[in-house]
């Protein structure tokens, strides 16, 4: 037997394939479920919690919310068929990158979490010493690249918010169609949509367009995909997140064509016919409808605004409409009739848009 084909043996009896679709589907696909089983599902048991008034609430979603770097990249672990040690070492290496990431912290874990559990799998069960070594090796290579790479790609993140904040200066109908479908895309990536509004402060008009950017993102997957992943799809999307599809678009990129237009055109009915505007926290311009953060952020900035020199205001039945149109119905709609065509010419085929259970 050659060199080469006893290193393949051994990389195999490790657990370590190079296979695009193990790197760029399944384990994205796992990581999106990683954030939605803590920091999206945190969001919306906390988001009930403040409506509701009862702390309890507030604070079983803010711990949840917290633990969203390990659970990201324990989820990607497993994705990888990690032993163990590497499973569980993984935590670490996630908390450590997506606090050193910032706006880009899960594409960090993202990057990170796959260099740091191969190279834990590479030692796994080498040695008579591998509740040290394995753990040691998986731990310290995951938390020395968060510190030297995370940071860059936390730059990069937001970079693509400075490109954001450069839109905002358009007219009011440019801007509206690229805030909303540049922060559209920002949420279903994954980098943090919600920090980089936040970090943008951006609220009024343009906190608007994001709003409805995000929500044709969240509703327009979620509906358009009704069929695939009946209703648990639609709540884990339309209240969740897209990124849930993340593995899907690596696969097939032309199931992203119906929501991005979709925020197309709902962008500029935001900002020039409903003068949707987001005076609530500039944070919830980029949540969308997970846990109604969206919506909700608006109606808070009608009602107690916390932009400076914002007054609070009675909505009109004209502004309720507007928010429904913009938030939900719109998305739903045109997310739907354009994926129709692409469906009928094979652009998006029968579990293009199917979720991992």
């Amino acid at each position: 037997m050659s060199a080469k084909e006893r290193f393949a043996a051994f990389l195999k009896r490790q657990g370590i394939e190079f296979s695009l679709k193990r790197y760029f589907i399944d384990a994205m696909g796992a990581m999106a479920q990683g954030l939605f089983c803590s920091l999206l599902i945190g969001t919306i048991i906390k988001t009930l919690g403040q409506q509701l008034g009862v702390e309890l609430l507030v604070e079983i979603g803010t711990y949840a919310a917290a633990v969203s770097g390990p659970a990201m990249a324990v989820a990607i672990g497993h994705a990888l068929k990690a032993p163990p040690m590497v499973l569980f070492s993984l935590a670490a290496v996630g908390y450590a990158a997506n606090i050193e990431g910032g706006a880009g912290g899960p594409l960090a874990v993202y990057v990170i979490a796959l260099i740091a559990a191969e190279l834990g799998k590479l030692v796994s069960k080498t040695t008579k010493v591998d509740i040290l070594v394995t753990p040691a090796v998986t731990i310290f290579s995951g938390v020395a690249l968060a510190m030297l790479i995370a940071p860059p790609i936390g730059t990069a993140a937001s970079a693509f918010g400075t490109l954001i904040k450069q839109a905002t200066e358009l007219a009011p109908f440019w801007m509206g169609i690229v805030v909303s479908v540049l922060v559209g895309i920002a949420l279903t990536l994954p980098i943090s949509s919600a920090a980089i509004c936040a970090s943008l402060g951006l609220t009024g008009l343009a906190g608007g367009a994001a709003v409805a950017g995000c929500c044709a993102q969240m509703v327009g997957f979620a509906v358009m995909s009704f069929r695939e992943n009946r209703w648990g799809g639609l709540v884990s999307q339309g209240l969740g997140t897209s990124m849930l599809q993340m593995g899907n678009i690596v696969r097939n990129p032309r199931i992203w064509i119906p929501p991005t237009l979709a925020s197309a055109i709902t962008g500029p009915i935001a900002t020039c016919v409903f003068k949707l505007q987001m005076n609530g926290a500039a944070v919830n311009s980029g949540m969308g409808t997970c846990g109604l953060c969206g919506p909700i952020g608006v109606w808070t900035g009608w009602v107690a605004p916390t932009v400076e020199g914002v007054a609070a205001i009675t909505p009109t039945t004209m502004d309720w409409i507007g928010l429904l149109l913009i938030c939900v119905v719109l998305p739903a709609v045109l997310t739907w009739l354009i994926s129709l065509p692409l469906r009928k010419i094979g652009w998006i085929r029968e579990n293009d848009l199917k979720l991992n259970a």
